[in-house]
């Protein structure tokens, strides 16, 4: 993963937010690669599942329409939702070092017995483990740990006697780590000018009430009827006590999610229907099976709106930091009728906001599936998917995209720079970039171009040679298995565009 970081900041994939400043944790900055790979899958998911053409398990077509709501909402918004009052986490802050834990992620290690040290770390931060095994070990003057001895115990496990002796993880002497406590994850913001608590408002931490407060808007002003749905990409913030892993767990990350308003009696059919459709759907733009696994929520495991569903599953991809096991790319759930019961209730419309079906002659709730994808996730999961070591290349590595991810769709270079061969190749440049994202460059050696394609994951890599001056061919290079091929100057357009074009239906 620390190679893939350092590729990402080296090739202008992505950014620590604010670095010359020290950066912020929590927020990250896409470059000129990362923009395009991160815009690359959102233009396909938007395709696919609003713009293409997808037949429902009912044998009819899907019918999908876009939204776009703001990042601030009424605040009542947020308490019909849930969020005001449930969307809290128990956190424990470290007086020395300042930091702030989630409670339920930190473990303790030590004996259980009186006056024994104990040290806190983050359950899923191998370095912090390691530190705490070292510093237990030089405090007790041991070779090894005892297993019968020393054990891991949840933090909210310990009494206040032991969390006094307890070490944090980025503190010197033990006892600096306060009692858990409740902690809002929504950011608070001042809408107009007075800072009055009247005036107290939020960032939305999910974009998914923004399309059940516009509801009744979307069926009155468009020719939709159930079964529909409403899709929507836009920027969160939840304020993460302890982001990490890269992009994984950021304080501001971007959502791609569908809401498909269903009759409750179609639920099981519409839910089985859109778990597989989104699992074909990352493979389909190059994520392996291998690393890509559906999982089925306990019923523990379950959110409060969907407790009486028809499932709640979760599309995980297996990164380098959770290998053997696998994180959150996108969640699918049946969301019942939750949402739109408790705005109705909420915003006092109660029974007129029910939907009317006119070919049930019925009114009511309607029941939602919820395909939730992250799309920093995503472009994560493309990143760690496509790195691929190849010590036989010049630049050890290169990222193996599915052409219709990669940022760069073809590098375009000149053999040397004589004889016509740059003007042909900024003609051919031209020409393409009038479709696609390509590459000009006609500096230094051919293979040190090559390697820059190879790190940018750029599919193709266009060489006019002196042979182009003869007959009008051009040498096409296969990033993958480094394959070469001369095609007609005359049909390269139509076939970089047949390489790219991805579909999914």
């Amino acid at each position: 993963m620390d190679e893939i970081v350092a590729l990402c900041r080296r090739r202008g994939f992505i950014f620590q937010s604010s670095e010359i400043y020290g950066g912020i944790n929590g927020f990250w900055d896409y470059g000129p690669l990362g923009t395009e790979l991160k815009r690359n899958l959102k233009n396909a998911w938007w395709h696919d599942v609003v713009q293409g053409e997808l037949i429902g398990p009912d044998g009819n077509p899907v019918d999908i329409v876009g939204l776009d709501s703001t990042i601030i909402m009424h605040p009542k918004v947020w308490v019909a939702s849930g969020h005001a009052t449930g969307f809290n986490d128990p956190m424990v802050d470290c007086k020395a070092s300042t930091q702030r834990y989630r409670a339920d992620h930190l473990v303790v290690l030590g004996a259980i017995e009186p006056g024994a040290r104990l040290y806190a770390f983050v359950q899923a931060d191998d370095e912090q483990r390691a530190k705490s095994e070292k510093a237990l070990l030089k405090y007790e003057r041991r070779e090894t740990l005892d297993p019968t001895r020393h054990v891991l115990r949840p933090f909210t496990a310990i009494s206040d006697d032991e969390r006094s002796r307890t070490q944090g993880p980025d503190a010197k002497e033990p006892g600096s780590l306060t009692a858990a406590r409740q902690f809002n994850l929504m950011f608070k913001t001042l809408v107009g000018a007075i800072e009055d608590p009247a005036n107290y408002a939020y960032l939305r931490p999910e974009t998914a009430q923004g399309i059940f407060a516009n509801f009744q808007n979307v069926v009155d002003s468009s020719r939709v009827k159930v079964p529909f749905g409403i899709a929507q990409m836009g920027k969160a913030f939840r304020n993460e006590v302890t982001p990490r892993n890269f992009t994984f767990r950021s304080r501001e990350f971007e959502q791609m999610e569908i809401e498909f308003f269903i009759r409750p009696d179609t639920a099981v059919e519409w839910y089985g229907w859109w778990r597989q459709q989104r699992f074909r759907w990352w493979q389909s733009i190059g994520l392996s099976s291998s690393n890509l696994q559906l999982r089925e929520h306990d019923r523990d495991e379950l959110a409060h709106y969907a407790k009486a569903g028809a499932g709640v599953c979760d599309i995980e991809y297996k990164f380098p930091f959770t290998d053997p096991d696998f994180g959150e790319l996108e969640g699918v759930a049946h969301r019942a009728d939750f949402d739109l019961r408790q705005h109705a209730e909420h915003s006092g419309k109660g029974d007129k906001a029910r939907y009317f079906d006119q070919e049930k002659n019925d009114r009511y709730f309607p029941h939602v599936i919820e395909p939730s994808a992250g799309a920093d996730r995503g472009t994560l999961a493309l990143l760690c998917e496509a790195y691929t070591r190849d010590e036989t290349r010049a630049s050890k590595v290169f990222l193996r995209f599915h052409p219709r991810m990669a940022p760069i769709k073809a590098g375009i270079f000149p053999l040397v720079n004589k004889d016509g061969m740059p003007e042909i190749a900024e003609k051919i440049w031209k020409e393409l970039r009038k479709s696609h994202v390509v590459e000009f460059d006609e500096k230094q050696s051919i293979g040190k171009r090559y390697a820059r394609m190879d790190e940018a994951g750029t599919p193709f890599c266009l060489t006019i040679d002196s042979q182009t001056i003869q007959d009008g061919t051009l040498t096409v290079r296969h990033r993958d298995d480094q394959r070469q091929e001369r095609l007609p100057v005359g049909t390269i357009g139509s076939w970089l565009t047949d390489q790219i074009q991805g579909r999914f239906d």
